[in-house]
């Protein structure tokens, strides 16, 4: 008699949104504001981190499902670093996902241990930086006749996070405060974030997420474009279908116009 059912392994692609606040009004309210350009993801599955909450008790979060659900966004799923809040999700009938990032993403740790961390997960966890380099400037200037120059004003410099392996499908690579560059292709189903700009020098065929934190004026470098998202300070774009023959894997860079919308320039070496 043949079985009833059967198990088999699937991938389920799903967007993480982060929570900043637990006032539903102001969700409310950036979710209208924003209709006309996140239309294109109803439907599809999201994750909630709520890592930027410190209490659970906050927010109302049959409610806020609710909200979410009345736009079409799928809310699956629950993310903290805290563990007592699974049972949160559990009473509002979510996935918990334990938040992997204390213990996988190790933007500023040793190279050597952020590796051994990669190498013993499966394909399908969520992984770690495998390096970083840091470029820091400290010179001081001098007037021409030896006496001290006044200091001039300087932008900190900004931390690089260097990933020599592939990022495979299923994994994510964050960036903190740094930007980030991978010399290994990018599988479909990965993710790359940085709060910087983002160098990918083999083929991209994930997701990019650049300017994480807020910066406008990050930028995405891309060696082969196949990319199946690009995002630059929360403003996204989806290829669902591939670019024109001058961009499809082509090095090209991406970078944001008037706050509002991606442009993807082609590089040309000549």
């Amino acid at each position: 008699m043949k079985s009833a059912f059967d198990l088999k392994s699937a991938r389920l692609e799903a967007l993480t949104l982060r929570l900043f606040t637990a006032d539903l009004a102001e969700i409310a309210a950036l979710l209208d504001e924003k209709a006309a350009q996140y239309a294109q993801f109803a439907h599809m599955p999201f994750v909630l981190d709520a890592t930027h909450l410190k209490r659970a008790d906050e927010l109302d979060w049959a409610a806020l499902v609710a909200l979410f659900a009345a736009r079409d966004w799928r809310v699956v799923a629950l993310k903290h670093a805290k563990k007592d809040w699974s049972a949160l999700a559990k009473t509002a009938g979510l996935l918990w996902l334990d938040d992997g990032k204390k213990a996988n993403r190790q933007p500023e740790n040793k190279a050597d241990d952020a590796a051994a961390a990669d190498a013993g997960q499966p394909e399908n966890a969520r992984t770690a930086q495998a390096g970083e380099t840091a470029n820091e400037s400290t010179a001081a200037t001098a007037k021409a006749d030896g006496t001290a120059a006044q200091p001039e004003t300087q932008v900190a410099a900004r931390k690089t996070v260097v990933v020599t392996s592939p990022v495979r499908t299923g994994q994510q690579v964050y960036a903190e405060q740094a930007d980030l560059v991978v010399l290994g292709m990018v599988s479909e189903g990965a993710e790359i974030i940085a709060d910087g700009n983002i160098h990918v020098y083999a083929p991209m065929r994930g997701r990019a997420l650049a300017g994480e934190s807020g910066d406008k004026s990050a930028r995405i470098f891309l060696q082969s474009m196949q990319a199946e998202l690009v995002s630059i300070a929360g403003i996204y774009r989806v290829f669902e279908q591939d670019l024109p023959p001058s961009l499809h894997k082509k090095a090209v860079q991406i970078e944001l116009q008037d706050d509002e919308r991606l442009a993807i320039f082609a590089i040309n070496a000549n």
